[in-house]
């Protein structure tokens, strides 16, 4: 299986009632030291709903839409209902977090809010840095929701649909802010091009400049444009991309280390050995038996 596959049938994960509010449109989550649940970790998978969370603490890598982005605290992280969203790693994550349908925004009262620019998302963000200012409204707002929400009466939806308004509207401005001087480049369209062709050929392609002939530039441009637009060499997107389906099928399968590193296309199981433990700092084995106990 083919981690991201477009062509795949991805589940789509809708939004559970909370079964002490009944409320099928909006929902609040806490999360004090929680792990992703089993069913999440390092699944493709898509939601069909808003989620917008606080982070208090957290380290934990997760992709969205084939590109990688760590949970750090004091930020917000956002994602719109169908983008493909995998969480890679297992750490303990502190949050507060608010979600809510598509149909939570057609009721009248909210229609406004799908305009603001967090829930359109032109430049296709998932990360919002918070001072301790922002921090302070932020927790202001949430714990005014959370009043609300367990609240029950005929205003509720009317309430939170008002302290969502001020909220969003209050993130819509730090977005405009933080990504405002953003453009879509060419350049930032070939690092999409880039991850797009790693996700379909990391099996058999681990050479920035096999991916530069298929994009029909040079290995030197493809490198020095993938480093000023990511952060990171063109090299670390291929490795990342591996290491992310090691883990997957370190977890979810029985196969052995030898099966495994044959299919993700190394030649010899210590080849794959040295490689894992280099990019994590653990190797296949003890990872496999380390995530497996805390999932126990």
């Amino acid at each position: 299986m083919q981690l991201l596959n477009h062509n795949q049938r991805l589940p789509l994960y809708p939004l559970e009632p909370d079964p002490a509010t009944g409320n099928k449109y909006f929902r609040l989550y806490h999360l004090e030291g929680a792990l992703p649940h089993r069913s999440d970790l390092l699944v493709p998978h898509r939601k069909d709903h808003y989620l917008i969370a606080f982070i208090r603490k957290a380290g934990n890598r997760q992709w969205i839409d084939m590109a990688p982005f760590t949970l750090e605290a004091n930020t917000i992280a956002f994602t719109s209902p169908n983008q493909i969203i995998v969480k890679e790693e297992s750490k303990l994550l502190w949050s507060t977090a608010i979600a809510f349908t598509p149909e939570f925004l057609s009721f009248q009262e909210n229609a406004s809010l799908r305009n603001l620019p967090l829930i359109e998302n032109p430049y296709n963000g998932h990360k919002l840095y918070l001072n301790a200012d922002d921090v302070t409204f932020v927790e202001d707002m949430l714990a005014k929701i959370n009043a609300e929400y367990h609240n029950p009466s005929p205003w509720q939806q009317r309430m939170l649909g008002a302290y969502l308004t001020v909220l969003l509207t209050y993130l819509s401005r730090l977005y405009t802010e933080q990504f405002t001087e953003i453009q879509t480049s060419q350049d930032q369209l070939l690092v999409k091009k880039y991850q797009t062709k790693i996700n379909e050929c990391f099996r058999e392609l681990r050479e920035v400049s096999d991916y530069a002939s298929l994009l029909n530039i040079s290995a030197g441009h493809l490198s020095d444009v993938v480093k000023i637009q990511s952060g990171k060499p063109a090299i670390k997107h291929i490795h990342d991309r591996i290491v992310l389906e090691s883990r997957r099928m370190l977890f979810h399968t029985e196969d052995s280390l030898k099966e495994i590193a044959y299919d993700l296309g190394f030649s010899d199981a210590s080849y794959f050995n040295r490689f894992f433990k280099r990019e994590t700092g653990i190797t296949p084995a003890d990872y496999r038996t380390s995530i497996r106990e805390m999932y126990h």
